[in-house]
């Protein structure tokens, strides 16, 4: 990831449409921001997953994350479980290590990939 092409700006999350997203179970509300040019945008999220949230998928693409509200469980592909509290975050490289989240208390994170 290069960041270039972005000029300053603020951005206030309560105003970006909400996508959802259906989870296992649960469901996953992101607000994403793009920055950059083509070819090297930078997606920037605040996501909240509803209380019981289980992940549909097992995601390869790297993160950094950053726990807000809430508890968010990590597995790893090798069994590996990871717990995040307010303040704590994860990062992973894109192809690195498959990972699942579940969220059994719900969880608002600060994404960027």
């Amino acid at each position: 990831m290069r960041m270039s092409d972005i000029p300053f700006g603020t951005t206030d999350w309560a105003t970006i449409e909400p996508e959802h997203h259906a989870g296992e179970q649960g469901e996953a509300i992101w607000r994403t921001r793009r920055f950059g040019p083509d070819g090297n945008q930078i997606r920037v999220r605040m996501v909240e997953y509803t209380p019981g949230y289980v992940s549909d998928h097992w995601c390869e693409k790297g993160h950094i994350l950053l726990c807000l509200e809430g508890e968010l469980e990590t597995t790893l592909a090798d069994g590996r479980v990871f717990v995040l509290r307010p303040g704590m975050s994860y990062q992973v490289a894109d192809q690195a290590e498959p990972h699942r989240s579940t969220a059994p208390k719900g969880a608002r994170l600060f994404i960027v990939d």
